[in-house]
């Protein structure tokens, strides 16, 4: 790789770190100010869930036609157009005077984010060298935990600043307003991107060569890949489930505030994820370096860990707000191990051709049979557990007391989720050496001079 190829590297992944930090910010909003939207239009968890599914649904089956388009068309262009549409519809959330009106403002957002992972993964794909795509991908998912952080950090912040300009029924809009401005500009940054050459960073160059069959069909045929999609969809129920709700979680059960609850979820659910990614890519490439089928093992492994750290978490008592930070925030940290060891191995069985379909695919199984069920399930859980609960007080009114321990006992589907999730990985590393062997051949069978 010449300097000026390494120079453009870094500012694309620069420009793509940005983009996906707005990716998650602009999608937290709803999570951070859920309290007052909730208590303002008198709706229960289970219709902000149904809103969180709607929007996953609609990224996913969006999702997949980009990645078709991210295989044979210009990748920064989609992420331009892309960027620019959920920032006018995170906007439009900004001014929505009912339900219907903000649910089909995330609708928007939804369609427009849903270019960002199959073009963002594809142009690092053709970037950066097989050895080196784990830490790339690190940086790249940074804007995972940096948007989540940001956004519960600074949307409390925003709110509670807000209230004596705008009032306090209208305060929540204006996180959403204020989160459209950097997405324009990184939309215009995204067009500054020179695209590279499709499998220009592989060892062997198949320039637009493709193996035979419907590209759809070519991808399911890889037996790791059926074991990423699975684990993509039991991850994705945890991360939609437990961000969607622990502002309100740590409000209820542990009576705090509306700026302290999203600030402790700034720490445990974001901050936490720097370290996690950084570390967990580093070790993800030496673990790939040590035998083919380390980074699925690392993964497997932390994902182990992770479940005892969830569920000593959650079994803290209300009030002991430091061993739930350490214990959630120690084990949240675990739980972003699973991007650098899962996306860059997308990478190495599948392809170049064919890696913007491969990531829509398992964006549309992540998010129609994961995340979108997250959400839902938990809010529909916290509700019937708050319903038992004020059943077997005797009381015939809901009350937030109710409420409160409705949402923690919902949680604790989340360890039992991660359980699996760490054993479906660990599956999917006793295929993934075959998998890499099987892609080596080919290329190195059509490989031009």
């Amino acid at each position: 790789m010449s300097e000026q190829d390494r120079k453009q590297a870094v500012f694309a992944l620069m420009v793509l770190f940005g983009i996906n930090t707005m990716n998650f910010f602009d999608r937290q909003i709803l999570a951070a100010v859920t309290e007052p939207i909730r208590q303002q239009w008198s709706l229960s968890d289970t219709a902000m869930g149904i809103m969180g599914t709607a929007f996953t649904l609609i990224y996913a089956v969006v999702g997949v036609p980009l990645g078709r388009w991210a295989d044979s068309g210009s990748r920064t262009r989609i992420l331009s157009i892309g960027v620019g549409l959920w920032s006018l519809f995170t906007a439009a959330s900004g001014a929505a005077w009912g339900y219907w009106t903000l649910f089909l403002a995330r609708m928007g957002v939804g369609v427009g984010e849903a270019s960002c992972s199959p073009a963002g993964n594809s142009l690092i794909g053709d970037l950066y060298p097989p050895n080196q795509r784990a830490r790339a991908i690190s940086v790249f998912m940074l804007g995972l935990p940096v948007g989540i952080f940001l956004c519960n950090l600074l949307s409390g912040l925003i709110l509670e600043y807000s209230v004596p300009y705008v009032g306090r029924e209208n305060a929540w809009k204006v996180p959403f307003l204020v989160a459209a401005v950097p997405g324009f500009i990184l939309a215009w940054l995204a067009r500054r991107i020179r695209e590279p050459k499709r499998g220009a960073t592989e060892l062997y160059q198949v320039a637009d060569r493709a193996m035979d069959g419907s590209p759809y069909r070519r991808v399911l045929r890889i037996p790791t890949m059926w074991w990423i999609i699975l684990s993509g969809a039991l991850h994705n129920f945890n991360a939609y489930a437990v961000n969607a709700f622990m502002p309100a979680y740590l409000g209820r059960y542990h009576g705090l505030g509306l700026q302290q609850a999203n600030t402790i979820s700034a720490i445990v659910l974001g901050a936490v994820g720097v370290i996690g990614l950084l570390a967990g890519g580093m070790a993800a490439d030496w673990a790939r370096r040590q035998r083919p089928h380390g980074r699925m093992q690392l993964g497997a492994l932390c994902l182990f860990i992770l479940t005892p750290c969830l569920y000593l978490a959650l079994s803290q008592p209300p009030g002991a707000l430091l061993s739930f930070v350490l214990l959630m925030g120690g084990g949240w940290m675990l739980f972003f191990v699973y991007y650098v060891t899962v996306y860059p191995t997308v990478q190495d069985v599948v392809e170049p051709s064919l890696r913007g379909t491969a990531m829509a695919l398992y964006f549309f199984a992540m998010y129609v049979l994961g995340g979108a069920f997250g959400t839902t399930v938990l809010g529909y859980l916290s509700d019937f557990f708050a319903r038992r609960a004020m059943l077997a007080a005797g009381a015939s009114e809901m009350a937030e007391s109710y409420k409160a321990i409705g949402l923690h006992d919902a949680f604790m589907i989340v360890p039992v989720v991660a359980l699996t999730l760490s054993l479906v990985l660990y599956a999917g590393s006793r295929t993934v050496t075959r998998d890499m062997e099987r892609l080596r051949h080919w290329m190195e069978r059509n490989a031009t001079s």
